[in-house]
C-alpha cells in the first residue's frame, strides 16, 4: 500500500529544539483558543510535542479528556514526561498521523495543532482530517509561524543566510516554512466556511529573551537534524554553520537587538 502523505520533520529532536518547543505555553501559543475553552470539554491535540502546551490545555478543560497525538511512541514519551511531572490525569497518549487520524468521525469538541501544519506533506488533507474528527460545531484550532515574515534587528548577513538555509532545507523535506499565511486558503480547500482568522507574534527584545534565542539557535544550526541535512546535502558546510553560529551569538549580545516572529491563527467551526 502506498504511502503519499509523508514529510521529514526537519529540526529533529535535539536538546536544543526540545530547549525551544519546552518553553511554550498555552498563553503565548494558544491564546487565540483559550477564551473558547471550558471544563468538560473533549480536546485532541495534535503534534504535541514535549507537551509543555498539551498540559495546559488540560487543565483548562479538566476533567475532560485530552488525547495528545504524535507520530511515534519515542517523540510521545516525551509529552508522557510532562504531564507526569504536572500530575496531568486526563491525558491520553496515542501515535497516529494527521493525514489519516486513528479516531471516529465526532469524536473531540476541539481539536489543536501547533507549528504543526507547516511540517506536513498535504497540510489540506490534514485539515480534512480534523475536521472530520471533530464534533459539528466543534472548533479546530491551528497556529503556525511564518518564516519569511520574521524581522530582526540590527540585519546580519549570516542571519539572512540563516533564513535562506532552513527555508530550503523545509521545503526540501515536503514542509512549508511560510504555513503561517496560508491557513486561511488551506481551511477553504479543506472545506471549512466558518473561519476565524486571525495573527499572533512572539517578540524577543529583552537581554534574557535574546539570549535564550540566540543561544538556542547557536546551538541548533551546529547541532540538530537541520545542521546534518544542510551538511548532507551540500547546501553549506560545517565553516559557514558555525559563522550563522556565531551571528546569533553576536545578535543576542546586542542591546539594541529585536527579533518578531509572526504567526497566522485560524478558528474553524467543524
Amino acid at each position: 500500500m502506498s504511502e503519499p502523505h509523508r514529510a521529514v520533520y526537519t529540526h529533529g529532536h535535539h536538546e536544543s529544539v526540545l530547549r525551544s518547543h519546552r518553553r511554550r505555553t498555552a498563553e503565548d501559543s494558544a491564546a487565540y483558543l483559550l477564551p473558547h475553552l471550558r471544563p468538560g470539554l473533549s480536546l485532541l491535540d495534535i503534534g504535541c510535542g514535549p507537551g509543555t502546551i498539551t498540559v495546559d490545555l488540560a487543565t483548562r478543560v479538566a476533567p475532560g479528556p485530552v488525547t495528545a497525538v504524535e507520530l511515534t511512541d519515542d517523540a510521545l514519551d516525551l509529552a508522557r514526561g510532562e504531564a507526569q511531572r504536572r500530575d496531568a490525569s486526563n491525558v491520553a497518549f496515542v501515535t497516529s498521523d494527521v493525514h489519516a487520524l486513528d479516531f471516529p468521525d465526532d469524536t473531540f469538541d476541539v481539536v489543536h495543532a501547533h507549528q504543526v501544519l507547516q511540517h506536513v506533506a498535504d497540510p489540506v488533507q490534514a485539515l480534512r482530517e480534523m475536521r472530520r474528527v471533530c464534533v459539528p460545531g466543534g472548533l479546530v484550532a491551528v497556529r503556525d509561524a511564518d518564516y519569511a515574515g520574521f524581522i530582526w534587528f540590527p540585519r546580519i548577513a549570516q542571519l539572512d543566510r540563516w533564513l535562506e538555509l532552513y527555508q530550503t532545507a523545509a521545503r526540501a523535506n515536503g514542509g512549508e516554512p511560510d504555513a503561517g499565511r496560508r491557513l486561511l486558503s488551506w481551511a477553504r480547500q479543506a472545506g471549512f466556511s466558518d473561519i476565524s482568522p486571525t495573527a499572533g507574534m512572539w517578540c524577543y527584545a529583552t537581554s534574557e529573551t535574546r539570549q535564550w534565542w540566540g543561544g538556542m539557535w547557536a546551538d541548533r544550526i551546529l547541532q540538530s537534524d537541520l545542521a546534518a541535512q544542510l551538511v548532507a546535502s551540500g547546501l553549506a558546510n560545517t565553516a559557514e554553520l558555525e559563522e550563522i553560529s556565531a551571528a546569533w551569538r553576536a545578535w543576542a549580545a546586542t542591546p539594541d537587538g529585536w527579533l518578531g516572529i509572526p504567526h497566522g491563527e485560524i478558528l474553524c467551526r467543524a
